[in-house]
């Protein structure tokens, strides 16, 4: 779902896309475990899940709060 999202804010959104750290490479991580299920490293996405999605969770979060702001 991550992945989904993130390819449809850079369609939709190119600028706020920006400014997710490594959003190509999410993509295309998705796009292995949806497409090249056979070929997936459990290990290497436990690893991902494990060190990675908590600081994407952090930087998404402050990202909408800067969408839910007072101008």
């Amino acid at each position: 779902m991550i992945g989904e999202a993130l390819n449809r804010l850079a369609k939709t959104d190119p600028e706020l896309a920006a400014q997710v750290r490594h959003l190509r490479e999410i993509v295309r991580f998705r796009n292995v475990l949806i497409h090249g299920y056979a070929a997936v490293d459990h290990t290497r996405v436990w690893r991902i899940r494990e060190t990675e999605l908590p600081a994407l969770r952090e930087a998404v979060a402050a990202l909408l709060s800067t969408l839910d702001a007072p101008d």
